[in-house]
């Protein structure tokens, strides 16, 4: 039998690299060391404040304490997307979590509710969906498993402080007997034959060995580029943004359950509501605006008093040619980037460490396991992919240089073929069991920005106008009262416990 990994070194800190440390930690237990190596001279880039529902496994399953975790980190609870001016000027619509629907109708919710539409009824399509009507309301609560229950469908992620969230996992990770090592890798040595990494070398001479490399080095790469030369794939020709200012400023109001997203002449600002500021950020395309042009539109733009200079960073999306190569595997930043739109930079770090306790190695490191391990994470990296450029795609904006490009450039024959489809009748469908985004999210953001099938499915046709009615107003009119029953959002979370620096009222 092949021996097993007895050592880890993660190299780099942030959120990836903690991450990874905890749940390999969780994982490996006494059996392998986990080390992580780290400078407090190299800056994170983390200005990713918004996640998406599987966070709450991630959570789970490294042993956080979700309250504990979220006086933390200053967390607040989202359940979806609005979208300001994307389809046109003067829209918005919301991309909610959960589905649309109490449940299939004759096959697909969707279906039936198109065809009541283009009738003349069945309301507003987010007056089915709970996770929509509650942040219209700035409400949030408790997901029921009573699957005949509307709040069924009410999946929550976070928002939160990235370094705050860093910066906590480590405290876990150490107290649980992770090792961080202060410090900066000068030199990647390699075994000579196959060019596996055998050590990094340290500013100040010190030498770290390891049977498994961990690279969470941002944009550089250190390990999976510099030494091994995996390549990378340019998406921008699908994906132009290649910057971002941040900036956070003062909380106004109540912190709402939501992400925003407007869009704006050279790309889009978010706004991101925490519990003691508001995060903000315009990524941009430098081909249709100046530097100094998106910096002033985001500063006239807040909704309060900025507190710290905008920061700026520069990328370029897409993702290297192979996620693991030899003994290294990269996550985070050093394995590519996808633009954070629909809040998936997290996301996808956690499904690169999902893969990796799937696909762990022993010290033969079989090519197959690797081979199986990056064609799975290519896959989902490419699905997510589709899905933001499909935000961009589907744009009647024609004012704006930027705006005319996305609109009339090539799509990927893959993103094609899922949206020529419902351009014809309607349908939707998911690829295989390691996408993220839901039939329903294709739904929100393809419909929110104005595509319309040109015909349905006839069968849907044949369904009593009048049972069909009454049936989608007594789901919407369910999901209204569910949500104007539940707790406004910090009223929620401070009787929770989940406030920062205030006691839990109730259970």
């Amino acid at each position: 039998m092949p021996e097993p990994v007895r050592s880890i070194l993660i190299v780099g800190g942030g959120t990836a690299g903690w991450m990874a440390a905890a749940a390999l930690e969780r994982a490996c237990g006494p059996h392998v060391t986990v080390s992580l190596l780290e400078s407090e001279e190299i800056g994170i880039v983390g200005v990713g404040e918004a996640t998406v529902p599987p966070i709450r496994d991630f959570n789970a399953m490294i042993g956080l304490d979700d309250a504990e975790f979220m006086r933390a980190t200053q967390a607040s609870l989202k359940l979806g997307i609005e979208f300001v001016d994307w389809g046109a000027r003067g829209t918005r619509y919301f991309h909610p979590f959960g589905t649309f629907g109490p449940g299939p109708t004759l096959g697909d919710f969707q279906q039936t509710w198109m065809t009541a539409h283009a009738r003349g009824s069945g309301g507003d399509l987010e007056a089915h969906s709970i996770c929509a009507a509650a942040a219209k309301l700035g409400k949030a609560g408790v997901r029921d498993p009573d699957p005949r229950s509307p709040l069924a469908s009410l999946f929550t992620a976070y928002h939160f402080d990235a370094g705050l969230y860093a910066r906590y996992l480590r405290k876990v990770c150490e107290a649980r007997g992770v090792e961080r090592v202060e410090g900066q890798v000068v030199e990647v040595v390699q075994r000579s034959g196959d060019g596996f990494v055998a050590a990094v070398t340290l500013k100040d001479g010190r030498s770290l060995s390891a049977d498994l490399f961990i690279d969470c080095t941002g944009f550089r790469g250190l390990l999976i580029e510099g030494a091994l030369k995996a390549g990378y794939e340019d998406w921008s020709h699908w994906l132009p943004m290649n910057r971002a200012w941040a900036v956070p400023c003062a909380r106004v109001g109540p912190a709402t359950p939501y992400t925003t997203s407007t869009a704006r002449p050279a790309g889009w600002q978010w706004r991101i509501a925490l519990q003691h500021r508001t995060g903000n950020g315009y990524v941009y395309c430098s081909d249709f605006a100046s530097d100094d042009e998106t910096r002033e539109t985001l500063l006239a733009n807040l909704d309060g008093e900025p507190l710290a200079e905008p920061r700026q960073l520069k990328f370029v999306t897409g993702r290297r040619k192979a996620y693991w190569l030899r003994n290294v595997v990269s996550l985070g930043l050093s394995s590519g980037f996808i633009e954070p739109l629909e809040s998936t930079s997290i996301h996808l770090v956690q499904s690169g460490i999902t893969r990796l306790l799937q696909h762990f190695p022993d010290r033969e490191f079989s090519q197959t396991n690797i081979d199986a391990y990056n064609r799975r994470l290519g896959r989902e990296v490419e699905l997510v992919r589709d899905f933001v450029i499909l935000h961009y795609h589907a744009t009647a904006r024609d004012d704006e240089p930027l705006w005319r490009h996305v609109r009339d450039m090539p799509i990927p024959d893959s993103l094609a073929e899922r949206v020529e489809p419902f351009r014809d009748r309607g349908q939707l469908f998911q690829v295989g069991a390691d996408e993220y985004f839901s039939m329903g999210s294709w739904l929100a953001v393809m419909w929110g920005q104005g595509i319309r099938p040109r015909g349905l499915n006839p069968l849907y046709g044949f369904q009593d106008p009048t049972r069909v009615e009454a049936f989608l107003e007594a789901s919407a009119g369910r999901v209204a009262q569910a949500a104007r029953a539940l707790p406004d959002h910090e009223d929620f979370l401070k009787a929770r416990g989940m406030w920062a620096g205030e006691p839990a009222n109730a259970a």
